[in-house]
């Protein structure tokens, strides 16, 4: 079959190519056709040249987007019927090892980051890639389960590496990847506060279901949390670092999420004197995916909180409806833009 593929040539531009495939030898494959594709930051620095002359240069011509789900439309093996709505994997792991996590061997494929996104009219997948969705979860929200299972798995390495005292959390970040791990941190940890820190009210606004909201510049000087979350990226995460040491208990930890293209500085004395523990987190796996739709499955609530953060959605049609909704993205102050993949 030919497959269309949907790439980003050079900023702002995109161009169809053309794929041929072969169901007879995709055995170990599931074909999926995408039906909602949600944009992120990193789509971003592609599409507006961003990232610089080199790296577009060495990744672009380039599908984009690795936040989405579709639905199956064929399965050589039959394990998943056609129609089944499912939730796709970007990570593609080349290699097992016994220590490092998928997400972190050198060796594994990423879709949208030097190899083909899911912006394409039908997505081969390895069956290992997909997980099925919940019946009658709102399309819109699922768009981002990727983004969500950033925070699924980060959560995960901080239980195993952070010390049991968990009686206040503080997160800094008011964005879309502050608010998933503030309500996952909520709602996982029912018996523990979760402080919420960011510099713009009306974002802060919509953290409705945390304990206590605080603007960055009005933090009260005796405030201190067990364990931090940096949600910030850039180079404001460094002040953030810097207000996390200073309000963390000693030996509390902080989990470094947020993305920066430039290195930052650390206070590393006070990160000694107090014993800090600095937990880093990229991407996510299988096992992360599974967690959270299951997560997703058991408590609907989150899916209704999770609609604030839909923001644009756009009906894809055409090259033309791409571009809208990467620019509506870019002028967007709230939320994740989901694109309604119909072209």
């Amino acid at each position: 079959m030919i497959n269309q593929v949907y790439r980003l040539v050079s900023p702002r531009q995109f161009e169809v190519a053309y794929k041929d495939r072969s169901l007879k030898s995709e055995e170990d494959f599931v074909v999926i056709r995408p039906t909602h594709l949600s944009i992120c930051a990193a789509d971003q620095r592609y599409y507006t040249g961003s990232r610089g002359k080199e790296a577009l240069a060495k990744k672009l011509p380039m599908a984009l987007v690795h936040e989405g789900i579709g639905k199956v439309v064929y399965d050589p093996k039959g394990q998943f019927k056609v129609g089944t709505s499912v939730v796709m994997i970007p990570n593609t792991p080349v290699e097992k090892d016994e220590v490092i996590g998928e997400n972190y061997l050198r060796s594994s494929k990423f879709r949208s980051s030097g190899y083909d996104g899911l912006m394409q009219d039908y997505v081969f997948m390895g069956r290992d890639r997909i997980v099925e969705l919940p019946e009658n979860i709102d399309p819109d929200v699922a768009a981002f389960i990727e983004l969500m299972t950033i925070a699924t798995h980060v959560l995960s390495r901080f239980s195993t590496r952070s010390h049991k005292r968990r009686q206040v959390f503080g997160v800094w970040g008011d964005g879309n990847l502050g608010y998933i791990t503030s309500l996952f941190l909520k709602k996982m940890y029912k018996d523990s506060k979760v402080y919420i820190f960011g510099k713009t009210g009306y974002k802060l606004d919509n953290f409705s279901f945390v304990d206590e909201v605080y603007l960055i510049d009005d933090i009260p000087a005796d405030l201190r949390i067990d364990h931090a979350f940096e949600c910030v990226g850039g180079i404001g995460s460094q002040y953030a670092i810097d207000q996390m040491i200073d309000h963390l208990h000693p030996e509390g930890s902080i989990s470094l999420m947020g993305v920066s293209e430039f290195p930052v500085e650390i206070n590393t004395r006070m990160v000694l004197e107090k014993g800090i523990t600095l937990i880093g987190s990229s991407r996510s796996g299988r096992e992360d995916f599974v967690q959270t739709v299951n997560f997703l499955r058991e408590n609907p609530e989150v899916v209704d909180y999770l609609g604030t953060l839909v923001g644009e959605v756009q009906e894809v049609k055409t090259i033309s409806d791409i571009l809208t909704a990467f620019e509506k993205d870019l002028t967007s102050s709230w939320g994740k833009t989901v694109m309604e993949w119909k072209i």
